[in-house]
């Protein structure tokens, strides 16, 4: 039996293409790697990007690029996505899975950038910072308590208890408000914060209202002309999450009404691509009204922390097949084997591959170090250490296993 040839694909040919001016501290990562790197300042259009992404294995990007099943028909050298943000809704999951293509983001990376951001938003429009400061810029003083409170003794009520909410409910605490809190799911209520059993009772409790839910269509107009009736007269409204979560027409009468005091709002139905186009959102030049351009994880500490954490985890994946917090492909981390090579095995979870994969192995007496199993209701993802001396013959075998849908040899 002979030694197997190195067959694992060079990393000086893998081709890497990273969209959205993500940071150069993730560029310089992968290329340290080895990989050839692409670099853009900009998101591509669906038609753009089918053309651009046809010879690569890792695309990186942040929250307006789309990667569609048109996308990823296009793409059939791709082994892994990067979302340099904490959604994935832009990214069609379901199809990556079914291709074997494993997405990674950042859950935790812009988490504390994301809340510094809500509590000085907060500040400014409890005071009116923001009007008073473009008069002072027109040329008028306007010297005046009237509608300007402490932050001390309100109640915020937090829609969404995930990484940023909890935070925020802990920092908010510490200010002296009072926090209430809403989520779908059960969560472990971190201080003195209280769990609300409804959104409607939230709303009613609220002087500001913060929302902080993630990408699922569902959360489409969660805050709507229903909602905004049910909250507080002179209430503050924050939205850092998805910008269709918030009904920017029915807000609109409600500003104008005076039931909505203030509102901060990072993220809209529609945003511009690039620097280089206009926005134009409902809410524009209200009063008490702070917008601002998808910046709540847009800090330096942020993006180092994403940078790094995504790069890593992409690094990982290449490099040893690990998959631990990916989205959308069972979850294995394993330390590097001595003296092995590591064969990867994405199929569609059917009875019987694991057994067909030990069988051709066992036919060319071929010895296993380690081998790891996970599955979830669609996909199954087996590493597998096996001994330097194998025939050649096992990779043509491996890949006619029915129902594969990607293998590879790392080292």
């Amino acid at each position: 039996m002979a030694k197997a040839k190195q067959v694992s694909f060079p990393k000086s040919k893998i081709k890497i293409l990273l969209l959205e001016n993500i940071h150069p501290d993730a560029v310089a990562l992968l290329r340290s790697e080895g990989f050839i790197v692409e670099s853009l300042s900009k998101s591509l259009g669906e038609d753009e990007l089918c053309e651009k992404i046809k010879d690569v294995s890792i695309l990186g990007i942040r929250s307006k690029t789309e990667v569609t099943k048109k996308v990823l028909e296009s793409a059939p050298r791709l082994m892994a996505i990067g979302a340099f943000c904490i959604g994935v809704n832009q990214i069609d999951l379901a199809e990556c899975a079914k291709r074997g293509v494993a997405v990674f983001n950042a859950p935790f990376s812009n988490t504390r950038s994301v809340v510094e951001l809500a509590i000085g938003e907060m500040i400014m429009l409890i005071r009116n910072v923001f009007d008073k400061s473009v008069k002072m810029h027109r040329g008028e003083w306007d010297k005046s308590a009237k509608d300007s409170y402490e932050l001390r003794g309100k109640h915020l009520g937090i829609i969404g208890y995930g990484n940023i909410g909890a935070q925020l409910s802990v920092v908010a605490e510490s200010l002296g408000m009072k926090v209430y809190f809403y989520d779908l799911v059960e969560k472990l209520a971190l201080g003195n914060a209280i769990k609300c059993p409804s959104m409607k009772e939230l709303l009613k409790k609220s002087d500001i209202v913060t929302v902080h839910v993630d990408g699922n269509p569902k959360n489409t107009n969660l805050m709507s002309d229903k909602e905004f009736k049910m909250m507080k007269h002179g209430a503050i409204l924050i939205n850092l999450s998805r910008g269709f979560v918030i009904d920017f027409q029915a807000l609109v009468k409600h500003i104008q009404s005076g039931k909505i005091k203030g509102v901060a709002a990072d993220v809209f139905p529609h945003e511009p691509r690039s620097n280089d186009e206009a926005f134009v959102c409902d809410v524009q030049n209200m009063p008490n009204v702070i917008l601002t351009p998808h910046i709540g994880g847009s800090t330096k500490e942020a993006q180092e922390n994403i940078a790094q954490f995504v790069s890593s985890k992409l690094c990982d994946f290449v490099n040893a097949g690990n998959t631990y917090l990916s989205v959308n492909i069972p979850n294995i981390q394993l330390p590097s084997q001595g003296k092995a090579h590591r064969l990867i095995h994405i199929h569609q979870n059917m009875p019987g591959v694991l057994a067909n994969i030990n069988g051709i192995l066992a036919r060319n007496r071929v010895n296993i170090l380690g081998q790891y199993l996970k599955t979830d209701e669609r996909i199954g993802y087996v590493i597998t250490d096996v001994s330097r001396k194998y025939d050649d013959k096992i990779i043509s075998e491996f890949k006619k296993v029915p129902h594969t849908i990607k293998f590879r040899v790392l080292y």
